[in-house]
């Protein structure tokens, strides 16, 4: 696929930041892709080689599925090497780069992406999923394993449950509970797509794990097993 937009990418985290609050604004946290009109559904996610949190390689996974069954028709693996730092809340800076190499191998556009990270809850309300969403101008979805900013209450143990995710007054995202007692994950939009139907998507992706189907299958492409 082409990526639609490209900028340069910055060298120290200060750059980073102003990077983040120019983009922020064009993040647009409304719309719902129709079940009718969503065929493909990608999840991407990267693990570094060596698990160091400096200079490394990294494997970059992208995972494409047919909707509704949800069977892998593509896979993309890139490694590539990192040398961002590891800085909280930019973690696109180390990520990004290496993932688009391997979203311009896929062959067809995702018509939905779910994101390894956060996207709307974020410092800056510009996350990876958002950054990722900019960059290829389509509906996509931030899923946190863990919660970057904000607070909330602790959802129901029961599959489905859901909490506000807020920073102050202001709505962030969600969490959610994919499984029955287990782990919440922490959902926000990452660009045109609103914080309900950002939510539901995830909970209709998820197949009985933690983890929605797109991004536990990229987790395993990019740790190098077989999704």
């Amino acid at each position: 696929m082409r990526i639609p937009q490209q900028h340069t990418w910055p060298a120290t985290p200060a750059e980073a930041i102003a990077l983040q609050k120019r983009l922020a604004p064009r993040v647009i946290l409304e719309g719902d892709p129709p079940e009718a009109g969503v065929h493909t559904i990608a999840g991407c996610d990267l693990a570094f080689l060596d698990r160091g949190r400096k200079a490394a390689l990294a494997r970059a996974a992208v995972v494409l599925l047919s909707y509704p069954d949800l069977q892998p028709i593509e896979r993309r693996v890139v490694v590539s090497p990192v040398t961002f730092p590891y800085v909280p809340g930019l973690l696109a800076f180390r990520e990004v780069p290496c993932l688009l190499r391997a979203f311009e191998r896929l062959e067809r556009v995702p018509d939905l992406l779910l994101a390894d990270g956060n996207g709307y809850a974020h410092p800056r309300r510009f996350g990876i999923a958002c950054h990722l969403g900019i960059l290829l101008d389509i509906p996509t979805i931030g899923v946190a394993k863990s919660r970057l900013i904000g607070r909330h209450e602790e959802p129901s143990p029961a599959a489905g449950s859901r909490a506000e995710l807020r920073d102050g007054d202001e709505l962030i995202g969600a969490v959610l509970r994919t499984r029955q007692r287990v782990r919440p994950l922490y959902v926000s939009p990452g660009h045109r797509i609103g914080f309900g139907p950002a939510v539901e998507w995830v909970m209709r992706l998820s197949r009985g794990y933690r983890l929605p189907e797109p991004t536990r299958l990229a987790d395993r492409l990019a740790g190098g097993k077989a999704p």
